[in-house]
């Protein structure tokens, strides 16, 4: 092949944005020739390497645009040390298959115990599948919803950053209590993005305890429970403090100390 002709296939790669055919189509053209190839099975070869590239780059902008604060795998969470984490059940959920049926995951324990790790991990696995995810806290998402009341910009930002993602993660409920506005506007949240598409939450509140994250409003936490629990997977992970063992076991802190509260 001359240079020439080189330069042609190049520049119709480049106006067509085929960038990866670009750099690998004539090492498979001589691949092709070694093995007698078909003219269709090179065709074929040429095609799924630009596919792959494409999907490579569409993964790394999900996960950049999903605002993971790290990325976590599920192979990198300690099963050894959180016995009371149901690894079963989790690996089960990593088929990603809560996502086509619109089911929810919600994740309680004590702090520390890795709720968010896995949190992360099965947000991180469906951008991986091509699913657009956002990853939130649960107070950093009330800011941004009373912001946007304030604004005028409410619908928009409802519609953009929670019912746009196929995967919405609420982390941290509980954490901090909300006043009634912040409890009203995360009941529209749930309320809205039910039975359209799943949300993963973490606390370290059992579900009789959220009445008191929600300004005390029973009958607004029920009703709120119900849509989140009725396509749900409830997953109750007990054990100590993740990132205390170290410190624990070097007696640097003690257990009541390993006790108080941190974040996830």
């Amino acid at each position: 092949m001359s240079s020439l002709q080189h330069e042609r296939i190049r520049s119709l790669c480049e106006q067509l944005k085929f960038h990866a055919i670009a750099e690998v189509y004539a090492d498979l053209a001589d691949t092709a020739v070694r093995e007698e190839s078909s003219y269709i099975d090179y065709l074929e070869q040429v095609l799924k390497a630009e596919d792959d590239v494409r999907q490579a780059r569409s993964r790394q902008t999900l996960t950049k645009l999903a605002g993971f604060p790290a990325i976590k795998t599920m192979d990198d969470y300690d099963f050894s040390f959180a016995t009371g984490a149901p690894e079963q059940r989790l690996r089960e959920l990593a088929s990603m298959a809560f996502l086509q049926r619109k089911e929810n995951v919600i994740l309680l324990g004590p702090s520390g115990t890795g709720k968010t790790h896995l949190a992360i991990a099965l947000g991180y696995l469906a951008t991986q599948c091509g699913v657009k995810v956002r990853f939130i806290t649960a107070a950093d998402l009330m800011l941004q919803l009373e912001s946007a009341q304030r604004q005028g910009r409410y619908k928009d930002v409802m519609k953009r950053s929670v019912l746009g993602p196929r995967l919405l993660i609420i982390d941290e409920i509980g954490y901090l209590p909300f006043s009634d506005t912040q409890a009203n506007l995360f009941f529209q949240v749930i309320a809205k993005r039910y039975e359209t598409g799943s949300v993963i939450l973490t606390s370290n509140l059992s579900f009789g305890e959220w009445d008191k994250a929600f300004g005390g409003n029973t009958a607004l936490t029920s009703a709120m429970l119900d849509r989140l629990l009725h396509h749900a997977h409830v997953i109750q992970i007990r054990g100590d403090s993740y990132r205390l063992k170290d410190k624990r076991r070097a007696g640097i802190i003690g257990q009541q100390l390993a006790a108080v509260p941190v974040n996830d």
